[in-house]
């Protein structure tokens, strides 16, 4: 599936803003599943500096520095991606049990594997949690396929949790979420991620968008697309797996995949420090073009 992607960030601020250092990590991976062809970034005003690297997991982040007076900051970036059916593999009973691989993960010095053990850790937004150990476990039974238990353990978040935006931030801690049962995409990606490192599974945090389809009757809203978050579950037969809690789906090709790490501080799609004084509004708009 082909898609336009249009993401544009508006920072308004009540008082200039003097100078400001940011990072952007808003441009489309290419991996087996995916292609970006083109990825255009427009900030406004025009940056003073800027240059593009890759990080440690390979993401591509722009960085750049504004040096003069300014009220709003615009981060537009427009590209153009290939999402690949990603049909393969999914007969969950051919592959290893969750114990098999756990096993592996502890014990195999083979370097793809020690690489991997990062993702067992706990990071900053992931904590390890006894509370995570004892909901997981409802759904890690003896000797099950890995991926028919994070299955289970997906359709659980999706039925326990509710999806409530009004609820969390950024700076929310997981172990609110898992008190109030409530949270959004992130939330929902970071307590699959630690319900897995809790059984020394190896999990990660995918950031990116998700193609919304308006009804049959009505014309897609600009602007109406949105960021979104799922996690990852490695299984050394097939490398690794995505699966979505806050839609109860495993990702196909209205997933496009930005960036990802160890949790949401690892991808965070635009941050930066700012050297004013008042306080800002910020507005976010996406939107997913299918191109036919």
């Amino acid at each position: 599936m082909n898609y336009k992607i249009s993401h544009k960030t508006e920072y308004s601020y009540t008082h200039p803003v003097n100078l400001c250092y940011n990072e952007a990590r808003l441009s489309p991976r290419s991996f087996a599943h995916q292609d970006c062809s083109e990825s255009q970034f427009v900030v406004e005003p025009e940056p003073k500096e800027c240059r593009e690297r890759q990080d440690f997991f390979g993401n591509t982040v722009y960085y750049f520095t504004i040096q003069q007076p300014h009220n709003q900051l615009t981060v537009t970036v427009t590209s153009r991606v290939n999402v690949k059916d990603r049909e393969m593999q999914l007969n969950f009973a051919e592959h290893l049990t969750w114990e098999e691989v756990q096993q592996q993960l502890q014990t195999d010095q083979n370097h793809g594997i020690l690489e991997m053990r990062q993702y067992v850790l706990d990071s900053p937004m992931v904590p390890m949690m006894p509370e995570l150990h004892a909901y997981a476990e409802k759904s890690f039974a003896k000797g099950q396929p890995l991926l028919e238990v994070v299955d289970d353990l997906t359709t659980r978040l999706y039925t326990d949790f509710t999806y409530d935006p009004n609820f969390t931030t950024i700076a929310t801690p997981l172990a609110d979420v898992i008190k109030h049962r409530r949270g959004v995409c992130q939330d929902f990606a970071h307590l699959g991620i630690g319900c897995l490192r809790a059984l020394g599974l190896a999990a990660r945090y995918v950031s990116g968008y998700i193609e919304t389809v308006p009804p049959p009757d009505q014309e897609p809203l600009e602007g109406a697309d949105a960021s979104h978050a799922w996690f990852s579950v490695y299984l050394p037969q097939l490398g690794w797996v995505d699966f979505d809690p806050t839609n109860n789906q495993i990702p196909a090709d209205q997933h496009i995949t930005v960036a990802w790490g160890r949790d949401y501080a690892d991808v965070t799609p635009l941050k930066g420090v700012v050297f004013g004084s008042g306080t800002h509004e910020l507005s976010v708009s996406v939107d997913c073009q299918r191109l036919f």
